[in-house]
């Protein structure tokens, strides 16, 4: 389980990015944080990722307090992230590469990797041949490469015309019933959070504090987007927001 306790974070300017939050995500399950642009949802994650201390409060992996980066967690941008001068295989194996994984074992699992993720095919080519729903798929492969328990997303989808997303939701979506990690994402859009989250944290405008955790049980299949549930769900998130700019 991930959780946040009362956390807050001033930076070192007097900005308040975010202020005494306060959720859990149980393992396996999924989480979405939205709210309005500039109210700490990236702050959020690079706190659970170690990468920013909070000023107060505190956030817990299996009850532990993080204090740095960990192997057990990936963090995905909306970037990708993916070296220019390196093939997808070479980016994929980068990090088994740096963990001293033995080529044999490298192979094998990238190629699984690349198989199930439809780039059988494409491990000679540069991030620059490919669509941008491929390149995110190579991000994707690279991190379940690692096989991490926890997922942290920043808006990983946000830079994709509507039908590549759409389709990379139902991938993600498929990665999470195989793989069963923990996921925290962040996102702007409404409809995506509706679609991913087991719960959505709805924060205000900055410094961001929670408005409103909704819990969203019936999430969990392709077929979902297209339920009068999951209408009412987005309407319900979107009362929830405090007016922000998504």
């Amino acid at each position: 389980m991930i959780a946040a306790k009362e956390l807050t974070k001033i930076y070192p300017d007097g900005t308040e990015a975010v202020h005494r939050i306060t959720f859990d995500i149980p393992c396996g399950e999924c989480c979405s944080v939205i709210g309005p642009s500039g109210c700490g949802k990236t702050t959020l994650l690079l706190i659970f990722a170690g990468i920013l201390r909070p000023s107060a409060g505190k956030a817990l992996i299996n009850s532990h307090e993080v204090t740095g980066p960990s192997k057990e967690l990936a963090l995905i941008f909306q970037d990708y992230g993916l070296f220019p001068w390196k093939t997808v295989h070479e980016n994929v194996s980068l990090g088994l590469e740096l963990r001293g994984v033995q080529k044999k074992e490298q192979q094998e699992i990238v190629s699984s990797l690349l198989k199930d993720l439809g780039l059988h095919g494409f491990e000679k080519n540069y991030p620059k041949q490919l669509s941008g729903g491929m390149q995110q798929r190579v991000a994707f492969a690279r991190m379940l490469a690692l096989k991490p328990k926890i997922l942290l997303m920043d808006e990983p989808l946000s830079s994709l015309d509507a039908l590549t997303r759409e389709n990379m939701q139902n991938v993600l979506l498929q990665l999470w019933q195989q793989k069963r990690m923990t996921m925290l994402l962040v996102t702007h859009s409404i409809e995506e959070a509706v679609f991913f989250g087991q719960k959505i944290v709805v924060l205000s405008p900055r410094p961001g504090t929670i408005v409103k955790t909704i819990e969203n049980p019936q999430k969990g299949s392709i077929e979902y987007r297209t339920q009068e549930v999951f209408f009412a769900k987005c309407k319900e998130v979107r009362q929830s927001l405090d007016g922000g700019a998504i």
